[in-house]
C-alpha cells in the first residue's frame, strides 16, 4: 500500500509539471511543433538515468524513490501516449517533415540523455 502511495504522489507532481511545461511552451513557441512533449521526454529520460544510476551504483535505495520518483513523478511527466498523438495530428496534416523530425528526436534524445544521466552519476559519484 505504501508503495501505491508513493506512486500516486509523486504522480499528481509530475502530472501538473508536465501540463505546466506544456502550456508554457504553446505560450513561448506556439502548436506548429510538439515542444512540450518532446521537452517533457527528454527531460524526463535525463532524470530518470540519474535516478537509475544512483540506485545502481547503490547511492540510493530503490524503495522509496524508484516509486515516487521513477514511477509516479517521471511516468506522469513523460507520456508516450501524447507522443504518439502529437504525431498522428502531424501525418494528418501532412506535416510528414514534422512528424518525422519529432518521432527522431523523441527516440534519440530520450535514449542519449537517460544514458546522459547515468553517466553523469558515474562521474560524479
Amino acid at each position: 500500500m505504501q508503495g501505491l502511495l508513493f506512486v500516486a504522489m509523486g504522480g499528481a507532481v509530475g502530472a501538473m509539471l508536465r501540463f505546466g511545461i506544456s502550456e508554457f511552451c504553446v505560450w513561448l513557441l506556439g502548436r506548429g511543433f510538439p515542444y512540450g512533449t518532446l521537452l517533457v521526454n527528454t527531460l524526463g529520460s535525463f532524470l530518470m538515468g540519474i535516478l537509475m544510476g544512483l540506485v545502481f551504483a547503490g547511492h540510493i535505495d530503490a524503495h522509496p524513490w524508484r516509486q515516487l520518483i521513477g514511477l509516479g513523478f517521471l511516468g506522469a511527466l513523460t507520456t508516450y501516449s501524447t507522443f504518439a498523438m502529437d504525431n498522428v495530428l502531424l501525418l494528418q496534416q501532412g506535416d510528414f517533415l514534422k512528424a518525422g523530425l519529432n518521432i527522431f528526436l523523441n527516440v534519440s534524445l530520450t535514449i542519449l540523455l537517460a544514458l546522459a544521466g547515468m553517466a553523469l552519476v558515474r562521474q560524479n559519484l
